[in-house]
C-alpha cells in the first residue's frame, strides 16, 4: 500500500517524517511548497496513492477533497491527524482501511485513532468486511447499506450459504432460516445476506433488502489444443457455467497442465477474468481420479485428464477437499470442467500476552476480533473478551483442560469456522500450540499470533538478566517425568545458562524448586542472583531480587516466574544483569 502524507506545517513535517520512517517503502510525502500548496499536494496525494494521512484540519482537508469525490469502492481512505497530535480521525473509506490507518497512526505518533462508522462503534462486523479477505465480492454493494442498518438495528436478518465459510462474527439477530434470530419474530421482507455460487442466487419469499456475496468457491480446469483461441476458451467456460447455473464471479482460478502455462488462448482467458492461472506438472494431476479420463490425452500430454484433474487438484488445494460439479465439456479446440472447493477452517493459536492489556499485540486484538469461535482457560477468555465481537461463541474452561480445549479449537476449526484459541503470554510457550498443532490436519489454516512471555515481562522488570544465553524449563511433572526435568536443570547449570523457571511450585509440587536451585547452585557462586517476579505486569506485580545463597522457596506460587543467573550475572544499581559476553569500555 502506498500512502501519501500531506503537511503545511513545521509540526505536520516533523510528524509525517516520524510516518515515513516508521513505514519505510510505505510513505510518500507530499511537500506542499514543492507541489504549488496544499491544495495541489493533497489533490496529488489522492489521486496517486492508496490512502492519505492530511496533517490538516478536518475542515481545510474535506474541502480540498470535496470536488475529487468518487466512489467509496475506489476513492483511497483518508486520515486527518491535528496540529498537536492528539487525534487521528479516519475521515473517508472507514471500512476500506482508514480505520486500520488511523489506528496504525496512532500507533506511531502517539495519538488516539477517531473512528466513527457505525457497525465499528457498535463493535460489530462492519458488511463491508464480511468475507473480504476471504474474497468474497458482493453482486449489489448498494444493499450493504439497508442490510447493514437492519443487523446493526438489531432487526432480524437472514444469513444463507454462510455453511463451511470461516467467516467472521455477525450479532445474534443475524441467523440462518432454520434459526430463530434472538430478536422479535421476523415479518414479511425480511433483510438477508446471501452467499451463494448460483447464478440464480435467492434469499426465498419476502421481498426485504438482500445482500449477494460471491464466494471464490469456483476452480475451472482447461484444456486445449495448441494455438486454441482465447474466444473459443471464454465461450466454453461461459457455457459450463451457464449450464450448472453458476455464477461467473465465484470464478477463483483457471486451472490446466503445465505444458499449457503459455498457451496464449488460455492465457488470455484468465486475464480476460482478471483470475490467476495455475499450472501442474502432468504426473501430479495423472493421479486424481476423475470419471473421464482418456488415454488419447495420456498419450500425449502424460495425464489422462487435464480439465477435470486440474479442476479438482487445483479446488483441493485451496480448501479441504473438493467435488467435481461440471464434467469435462468440448468445443472444437478446448475443454472445460468446474469443480467447487470445501473451504478450509481457520485456527488462530494467540499469545494475548501476561496480562496487561498495553502488552496485548494489535495482531492478537486484531485475530480476536476476526474470530467467530473462542476457546481459552476461563481466566485467560475474560481478559479479552471485551475485544470479541458480537455474536462470537466463547468456549472457556477451567484449569487442567488443556488438551480439552486444544481438541475442541480444532473440531471447530475443521468443521470451517474461523476459531482462535487463546493462551496467556506467547502460545507457543508451555501453552496451547504445541496441543493443537498435534491435532490440526491440512483441512485448516493455522495462523500463530506471537505474545509477549512472562519470563520476558519478568525479566524487563528485574533488568536484564536473560542478555546472554539462556533456558526455560518447566518444573512441572504433571506431563514429563522428574527424572527428566532434573537432567535438563544438571545440563544448564553444566552449561552455566541464565535459567528461568515455569511452573516453579504449587499446592502440591513443593519439593522440586527447591532440588532444581540445588542443582544450579553447586555451580554458581552464592552471590548468584536470582530474580522472581509474581503477577508479571499486572496491578498487583512484585518484584525480588535476592541470591541464590538467600532465595526462599516458600515465597513462590504458580503464578510467579524466577530466573536464576549464570556465574557471571550480577547486580548493577540494584538491577539483575547477564552481560553479553563482549569487553565493554566506557568513555
Amino acid at each position: 500500500m502506498t500512502i501519501g502524507v500531506v503537511a503545511a506545517t513545521a509540526a505536520g513535517r516533523t510528524a509525517a517524517a516520524e510516518l515515513r520512517a516508521a513505514w519505510p517503502g510505505e510513505v510518500r510525502v507530499f511537500a506542499a511548497a514543492a507541489l504549488g500548496g496544499t491544495r495541489a499536494a493533497l489533490a496529488e496525494a489522492w489521486r496517486t496513492c492508496d490512502a492519505v494521512v492530511s496533517f490538516l484540519a478536518v475542515g481545510a482537508t474535506v474541502r480540498i477533497l470535496a470536488p475529487l469525490l468518487g466512489d467509496k469502492a475506489t476513492d483511497p481512505a483518508v486520515v486527518c491527524v491535528d496540529e498537536a497530535r492528539r487525534h487521528a480521525v479516519a475521515l473517508l473509506g472507514g471500512h476500506r482501511g482508514a480505520n486500520e490507518l488511523a489506528e496504525r497512526v496512532a500507533g506511531v505518533l502517539g495519538c488516539r485513532p477517531v473512528i466513527t462508522t457505525a457497525a465499528d462503534a457498535a463493535g460489530q462486523t462492519p458488511l463491508d468486511e464480511f468475507g473480504a479477505d476471504l474474497g468474497f465480492t458482493a453482486d449489489n454493494p448498494a444493499a450493504r447499506a439497508p442490510v447493514g442498518a437492519a443487523v446493526l438495528n438489531g432487526e432480524p436478518v437472514r444469513l444463507i450459504g454462510a455453511e463451511g465459510w470461516p467467516l467472521p462474527p455477525l450479532p445474534p439477530n443475524v441467523a440462518p432460516p432454520n434459526v430463530a434470530p434472538a430478536t422479535s419474530e421476523p415479518a414479511t421482507g425480511t433483510p438477508a445476506i446471501v452467499i451463494s455460487d448460483l447464478a440464480s442466487s435467492s434469499p426465498g419469499a419476502g421481498g426485504g433488502p438482500v445482500l449477494v456475496l460471491r464466494p471464490p468457491s469456483l476452480v475451472v480446469g482447461v484444456g486445449s489444443a495448441r494455438g486454441v483461441a482465447a474466444d473459443e476458451v471464454d465461450a466454453l467456460i461461459d457455457a459450463a457455467l451457464a449450464a450448472a447455473g453458476l455464477h461467473p464471479r465465484s470464478v477463483r482460478c483457471l486451472a490446466t497442465v503445465d505444458r499449457k502455462a503459455d498457451e496464449r488462448g488460455i492465457v488470455e482467458a484468465a486475464a480476460r477474468r482478471a483470475v490467476p492461472l495455475e499450472t501442474f506438472p502432468a504426473d501430479l494431476l495423472a493421479a486424481v481420479d476423475v470419471p473421464n479420463p482418456s488415454e488419447i490425452v495420456r498419450a500425449e500430454v502424460g495425464t489422462p485428464s487435464v480439465a477435470e484433474a486440474a479442476a479438482l487438484h487445483a479446488a483441493g488445494s485451496h480448501g479441504r477437499g473438493a467435488e467435481l460439479i461440471v464434467e469435462k465439456r468440448t468445443s472444437a479446440h478446448a475443454t472445460v470442467a468446474v469443480a467447487r472447493l470445501r473451504p478450509r477452517g481457520r485456527l488462530s493459536i494467540i499469545g494475548i500476552g501476561p496480562g496487561a492489556r498495553d502488552l496485548l499485540t494489535p495482531r492478537a486484538v486484531a485475530a480476536l476480533r476476526r474470530a467467530a469461535v473462542v476457546v481459552g482457560l476461563d481466566q485467560y477468555v475474560d481478559q479479552v473478551r471485551d475485544l470479541l465481537r458480537p455474536g462470537t461463541r466463547v468456549l472457556r474452561s477451567g484449569l487442567g483442560r488443556e488438551e480439552e480445549r486444544a481438541r475442541t479449537a480444532v473440531a471447530a476449526a475443521a468443521a470451517g469456522q474461523a476459531v482462535a484459541l487463546v493462551g496467556s503470554g506467547d502460545a507457543g510457550v508451555y501453552a496451547l500450540a504445541g496441543p493443537a498443532l498435534e491435532l490440526a490436519g491440512a483441512d485448516i489454516e493455522v495462523a500463530g499470533v506471537p505474545g509477549v512471555t512472562a519470563a520476558l515481562a519478568a525479566a524487563s522488570t528485574l533488568g536484564a538478566p536473560l542478555a546472554h544465553d539462556h533456558a526455560y524449563i518447566s518444573l512441572s511433572d504433571l506431563n514429563t517425568p522428574w527424572e527428566i526435568i532434573e537432567g535438563r536443570v544438571r545440563a544448564a547449570a553444566e552449561g552455566d545458562f541464565t535459567v528461568c523457571l515455569y511452573n516453579p511450585r504449587s499446592r502440591t509440587r513443593t519439593w522440586q524448586l527447591s532440588k532444581a536451585l540445588a542443582i544450579l547452585a553447586a555451580h554458581r557462586p552464592a552471590r548468584t542472583p536470582v530474580g522472581y517476579v509474581r503477577n508479571a505486569s499486572r496491578p498487583d506485580e512484585t518484584v525480588t531480587i535476592t541470591t541464590i545463597r538467600d532465595f526462599d522457596p516458600d515465597r513462590i506460587d504458580m503464578f510467579t516466574v524466577v530466573i536464576v543467573g549464570s556465574s557471571r550475572s550480577h547486580t548493577v544499581a540494584g538491577r539483575f544483569v547477564t552481560p553479553r559476553g563482549y569487553p565493554w569500555t566506557s568513555s
